[in-house]
């Protein structure tokens, strides 16, 4: 297919498949949070995304030591080299003018998706059963062995654009032999872009891992040419009921605070919680529940988050997450409407704070809530937005707990965290004075990837 003229000085994200680049006549653009062109995206076609699918699926994984080297060396080039023609500092310039993100969150996700995908061999390894082998060929299975298996051979991958750190965990896949196509976000493709070119650059071919921006048509081709498919956009979200598909589910995080603890101890760690690289991850503190009366943690969280400055995203100091102004006061309306019945601490008139240039800031809110069952605690949005309630162990036990990814419970009360710990919809349980962002490679997120993607079979070798 022969490229169309580029609009001038913008660069433009080109599919990768097995022969390399591929420019397509159909783009989009991608617009920056003031509303000025970015970058053009290149929408790959059913047809090609078919034959790219074809391709991944008759191609054999290198060999499991070569993977792991891999994907150390991807993981060097990810956080250092000119990739796409831009430089790190480029890299994290353009999400930061994409996203909204703020530039020093960007850096800290940079740094710490490197990390996650050069230890993503030893990462994807720990959820293997103690009992089971990785490899067919071991000398074990010669009289009987559990062996760890892929379920599949080629894994879609949808995820979001809300964060790049996002995209820190399907590598994993390719540490177990699977191949990836990965779908960029049209929101922020940079980062899928990146971490695909460093992937090449370290060994993986384009059979093995290929970028796939594409439309709604072209992506249900993707996801259904794919063994399994992984992610959290709207396409993924339309196949949550296949059983070969894992969706990216809201955070919801939460932190209880009982009152055999004095949560003023506690307030640095809250208020990190709920704004930490500007409030727009799953991870972050999005419900408080406080054993007594919520008012007085309500009114020390507003405080401290109405010190934060309104910044255009690029700015060293700004901690505050940034949206086009028209998306922005969309959100506005949505979240006052939802925040109506409460009690407002902070941002209760309105949280959009406009810089003048097509762009705003969207301020951190608190509300309080009548209890911990009310509707307000499950709502979670892209700013640091927290409900307060009250909250009894007698009255409510664990019921207002539940579907959390991470909850942190400040508590001394050893029965209550044996029935936290015993709640299977509360994905991970900090106890004590650690906040919800809390992470390192190693640990599962929203359990271990490789849980989805391996099965575990008996095999005997005669």
């Amino acid at each position: 297919m022969e490229p169309t003229a580029q609009s001038p000085g913008l660069p433009l994200i080109d599919a990768l498949g097995p022969s390399g680049p591929y420019r397509t006549h159909r783009r989009q653009t991608i617009p920056g949070v003031t509303g000025a062109p970015v970058a053009e995206l290149s929408l790959a076609p059913e047809l090609y995304v078919n034959r790219t699918m074809k391709a991944l699926r008759e191609a054999a994984p290198p060999p499991a030591e070569e993977r792991s080297a891999m994907l150390a060396r991807a993981a060097g080039l990810f956080g250092s080299a000119v990739l796409g023609g831009m430089t790190l500092q480029e890299y994290e310039s353009a999400v930061t003018r994409v996203s909204g993100v703020p530039l020093t969150a960007v850096r800290t996700a940079t740094r710490v998706l490197s990390e996650r995908v050069g230890q993503a061999w030893s990462s994807a390894h720990q959820a293997r059963p103690r009992g089971a082998v990785a490899d067919r060929h071991d000398p074990l299975v010669r009289s009987g062995q559990a062996v760890w298996a892929r379920r599949g051979q080629v894994l879609a991958v949808h995820v979001p654009g809300n964060y790049p750190g996002t995209h820190g965990y399907w590598p994993e896949a390719l540490a177990l032999g699977y191949r990836a196509a990965v779908r960029p976000s049209r929101r922020e493709p940079f980062t899928a872009q990146r971490l695909v070119l460093a992937l090449h650059e370290a060994g993986f071919d384009g059979d093995q891992v290929a970028l796939l921006p594409c439309g709604h048509e072209a992506a249900d081709v993707l996801v259904r040419g794919a063994d399994l498919a992984y992610g959290g956009d709207e396409i993924i979200r339309r196949y949550a009921d296949d059983p070969g598909v894992l969706s990216l589910r809201p955070g919801r995080s939460k932190i209880l605070l009982t009152a055999d603890t004095d949560w003023r101890e506690h307030l640095d760690m809250v208020v990190d919680s709920v704004g930490r690289n500007g409030g727009t991850g799953c991870v972050n503190t999005t419900a408080v529940l406080v054993e007594g009366d919520p008012a007085p943690v309500a009114a020390a969280i507003a405080e401290r988050l109405a010190a934060r400055p309104s910044l255009p995203p690029d700015d060293p100091k700004a901690c505050l997450p940034v949206q086009q102004t028209d998306a922005a006061r969309t959100l506005e309306r949505h979240v006052l409407e939802r925040a109506r019945g409460t009690r407002a601490w902070l941002g209760g008139t309105g949280f959009v704070d406009e810089l003048g240039d097509g762009s705003a800031v969207l301020r951190p809110t608190v509300h309080q809530v009548e209890s911990p069952d009310a509707p307000q605690v499950g709502a979670e949005f892209p700013f640091p937005c927290v409900w307060v309630a009250p909250w009894s162990r007698t009255d409510h036990g664990v019921a207002p707990l539940r579907d959390t990814l991470v909850l942190t419970a400040v508590t001394q009360d050893e029965a209550l965290i044996d029935a936290l710990a015993d709640e299977p919809t509360i994905s991970n349980l900090y106890i004590g004075d650690t906040a919800t962002h809390w992470h390192r490679p190693g640990l599962p997120h929203d359990g271990y990837l490789g849980e989805f993607l391996m099965r575990t079979a008996t095999m005997v070798r005669l």
